[in-house]
């Protein structure tokens, strides 16, 4: 595989704060518009989920929720604005530099159960209305659980050259020859939805095969299918009509009558269905042109 350059960009960019201060209030308050702006985007990326172990009871965004893979059990951490056990410290440049090349604020490479890999071409304006969204909701001092990993893969000096092999760091840029919407749909499916991560196909050493780009799994989360989300006439979305898929991502219903469960209800719930119907139009236009894979 090709060497691919890193983008200093979180390094370089310089720390658009997106907070003003409250007048006589002499407290830092979130820009009201950044803060609505990033919770669309929180939706879109379907950090609700992730981040909440809902089934244990645990407040939203609390983290603790286990992500069985092949590599070990992950828990998801505490991404509240709380100083000690979230994010309450980080700035912009921490934030970004995290999303955008899969780095924590002290230098550590973070596991790629966060998928930095797709979440690297979100826009830096995107990245910090998102911020501003988080540091708007109440901290909260939940712990967090540490990784149930054996080696080699709870070596975290390792990850590194996993990014060198897998992820490609930066946003990409529109296709000038596609309409805007299925630049925006490709976005939202590639970016925000990170849909390939759990409907592609992934090496032995857990990267993405993009040969098989979108081409379902029988090994998705917590070892669940995942279908063809491709043109494939058999066995993708090539027979959906653009009505199919819209009422898909709204209400989870599939063309046969049956709804949507596991993984991909929890979607729905938390992030399609909340979509504009622009949006959602705009990934039913992207998804029809993905070629169709076995």
């Amino acid at each position: 595989m090709r060497r691919r350059a890193w983008s200093l960009t979180a390094r370089a960019l310089p720390l658009v704060l997106p907070f003003a201060l409250v007048a006589g209030g002499g407290a830092w308050a979130a820009d009201a518009d950044a803060v609505a702006r990033g919770g669309y985007l929180f939706q879109a990326a379907g950090c609700l989920g992730c981040h909440t172990n809902e089934k244990a009871g645990g407040a939203p965004l609390t983290g603790g929720r286990a992500l069985v893979t092949p590599f070990g059990t992950f828990h998801t951490p505490n991404i509240t604005p709380d100083p000690v056990n979230g994010i309450g410290r980080w700035s912009d440049a921490d934030f970004i530099r995290a999303f955008r090349e899969g780095v924590r604020p002290d230098g550590a490479a973070l596991f790629p159960a966060f998928p930095y890999a797709s979440y690297t071409r979100m826009t830096d304006r995107d990245l910090l209305d998102l911020k501003a969204y988080l540091f708007a909701e109440k901290p909260q001092a939940v712990a967090n659980k540490p990784h149930d990993l054996s080696p080699p893969f709870s070596w975290r000096f390792l990850v590194p050259g996993w990014q060198w092999m897998y992820m490609t760091p930066g946003p990409v840029a529109d296709d000038p020859g596609k309409p805007a919407a299925w630049n925006r749909g490709r976005y939202l499916v590639d970016a925000l939805g990170h849909c390939g991560e759990c409907h592609t196909p992934r090496s032995l050493l857990g990267g993405l095969d993009q040969s098989r780009y979108l081409a379902g799994t029988p090994d998705g989360p917590d070892g669940d299918k995942v279908p063809n989300i491709t043109a494939h006439l058999a066995k993708g979305l090539g027979k959906w009509s653009d009505g199919d898929l819209g009422m898909l991502l709204e209400l989870g219903l599939k063309p046969d009558g049956d709804v949507a469960g596991g993984a991909m209800g929890e979607v729905v719930r938390n992030s399609t269905s909340k979509l504009t119907a622009e949006d959602r139009a705009a990934i039913i236009a992207y998804l029809k042109t993905v070629p169709p894979k076995e």
